[in-house]
């Protein structure tokens, strides 16, 4: 590690430890998530870090959401889970035509956490060692306007953006109706440069090409030229440690 990198980690957990707050159970391939999320500026990451550590707490109590948390949201099997990219990354499908806007959104905010804590935990073996990254492919195909829910989506984008630094590899939205144009503008006013950099709305053959190659045959389903069938998240069954 850079000796500046070292002096920004440093300062940061002094930073976390004048907030209140321990930093002494996360290594430093954590806290660096934060630090690249917030241009190494070690105050404003500690911040950042303190925030996530006081909404974990609140929202995820046990450490993760168990399924009985979320029924209804899980009932519509609209979330697969693929296993491993080419680069090793989670791969997560999200059928969009199998959702609906939630009329409980105290669940739909806890299901969001869920499939993200899930879809991170499936990329190692053993404990978190920190900076695992997930690739997620939004499928808009038969879409209608029962299904569009802005909301859902800049939750789930502002959720990875203050609480999940770092761990958005790529994002592929694949088919994309015309009516659906106007939707994705107001989503991404509420989107960082970051996260916008990071997400390909696939248009054609050399965007489709890339998608294919980025996420390898192996994980990629059937349905977009791969080999895999689709798997429903919660059909893909964690040991304890992992869910840790």
């Amino acid at each position: 590690m850079e000796e500046s990198q070292e002096i920004a980690l440093t300062q940061m957990r002094k930073s976390i430890e004048k907030l209140g707050c321990s930093a002494g159970k996360y290594g430093d391939t954590t806290l660096k998530r934060f630090l690249i999320a917030r241009s190494m500026d070690s105050d404003k990451a500690a911040k950042m870090f303190v925030q996530w550590q006081k909404w974990r707490d609140a929202l995820v109590p046990l450490g993760f959401i168990p399924d009985s948390e979320v029924p209804d949201e899980l009932a519509a099997r609209k979330i697969y889970l693929q296993g491993l990219s080419e680069d090793g990354c989670p791969v997560m499908v999200v059928k969009a035509s199998k959702h609906f806007p939630s009329k409980d959104q105290p669940q739909f905010k806890k299901f969001v956490v869920h499939l993200l804590d899930k879809t991170i935990a499936s990329s190692f073996k053993g404990r978190e060692i920190g900076n695992e990254k997930l690739i997620g492919v939004l499928d808009l195909q038969q879409i209608t306007y029962k299904n569009i829910d802005a909301r859902g989506l800049i939750t789930g984008f502002q959720f990875l953006q203050a609480y999940y630094p770092e761990r958005l590899a790529k994002c592929f939205i694949l088919n994309m109706p015309k009516f659906f144009v106007s939707v994705w503008r107001i989503v991404s006013r509420f989107l960082e440069k970051a996260t916008l950099e990071k997400i390909v709305i696939v248009t054609n053959e050399d965007e489709r090409r890339d998608f294919v190659k980025a996420i390898g045959e192996e994980a990629l389903p059937e349905e977009y030229g791969g080999r895999a069938k689709l798997v429903a998240i919660q059909d893909v069954v964690l040991t304890p440690l992992e869910e840790d």
